[in-house]
């Protein structure tokens, strides 16, 4: 009781799975040993995507945004989750949350322009092929990215900054693992249907429609891919699809769930750990997607190991 009353009335305390003390340190390992992954995949993608000039394509350009994304992603939250599973303190500063609750939605809704424009080029390449240079050139590239990165920028700004106008109910106890909108919605006074009206219709914005799109574009894809005589150039098409298709499904999945349910009544511990799932796991398993069946990454991979054999 005395260091609470030491701290800062404006400090928050993330409760995560405090009531539940035996399980903090299983999750401590399992959150410790993702980073480790996510930091250790998504760096390797961007080094092999600025090193290999066979992979200074649209594609790998597109994918190492979304690697640098993953990483300062997690880097965001994942820190502050450690600290807090491993001891008695569960706080964070008033500064640190905010702090957080603007880049985790910000880089979150990056992450869904991305996908969409990653499906953009998967089409124009596969529906277009004799086109692809032109139409994706290094500035469209550009552009592309920069619209996703300032577009989900804008996003947080209003989304966030609406958030905490919202006045508190005499406790700062957020319940879940980081301090993120549903989260912050779930501590105001009174009524909060316009803040949750907001939130929907912000997130049908950025994940609805963005989803709509992505799927409408594969179905482009298939019908352009049965076309194709070729068993082995289906097979490369439907390869070079399906990493990104999967990382949608996983992303998507789990934030609709996590942001278009009310905010009020969605169950507590379901949406902690749906939190938990795309801001860690997903982030995680994304590099491993994306190598583990691409020939050309793992060449890479191979060429660059070669070179530093070489020059030891």
């Amino acid at each position: 009781m005395e260091r609470a009353n030491s701290r800062s009335l404006g400090d928050f305390f993330l409760l995560g799975v405090s009531e539940r003390d035996q399980l903090e340190m299983i999750f401590f390992v399992i959150i410790l040993f993702s980073y480790l992954l996510t930091l250790i995949g998504n760096s390797t993608i961007i080094l092999l995507s600025s090193l290999d000039v066979q992979l200074h394509t649209p594609m790998y350009f597109f994918l190492s945004n979304l690697s640098s994304l993953d990483l300062a992603f997690t880097t965001s939250s994942v820190p502050q989750m450690l600290i807090n599973l491993w001891g008695s303190d569960k706080t964070i500063s008033y500064g640190g949350c905010v702090t957080q609750l603007y880049v985790f939605l910000w880089l979150g809704a990056t992450e869904c322009i991305l996908l969409v424009v990653m499906a953009f080029d998967r089409y124009v390449a596969v529906c277009r092929p004799l086109h692809y240079a032109t139409i994706v050139n290094p500035r469209l590239c550009w552009l592309l990215a920069a619209i996703a990165w300032f577009g989900g920028l804008g996003n947080s700004v209003i989304l966030s900054t609406f958030t905490l106008q919202l006045p508190l109910c005499g406790h700062r106890r957020v319940d879940n693992f980081l301090c993120e909108v549903p989260a912050m919605i779930k501590l105001a006074c009174g009524d909060t249907s316009l803040n949750e009206a907001v939130l929907n219709g912000v997130c049908t914005f950025f994940m609805a429609i963005p989803l709509s799109i992505i799927l409408i574009s594969y179905c482009y894809i298939a019908q352009a891919v049965l076309k194709i005589r070729s068993a082995e150039g289906r097979k490369k098409a439907f390869n070079t699809c399906l990493s990104h298709l999967v990382v949608v499904l996983l992303f998507y999945g789990s934030a609709v769930y996590g942001y278009l349910l009310p905010a009020k009544s969605s169950d507590q511990d379901q949406g902690k750990f749906i939190s938990l799932f795309y801001s860690v796991v997903t982030p995680t398993v994304n590099p491993l997607i994306y190598t583990l069946r691409n020939k050309e990454v793992k060449g890479a991979l191979r060429r660059l190991l070669g070179r530093g054999r070489e020059i030891s």
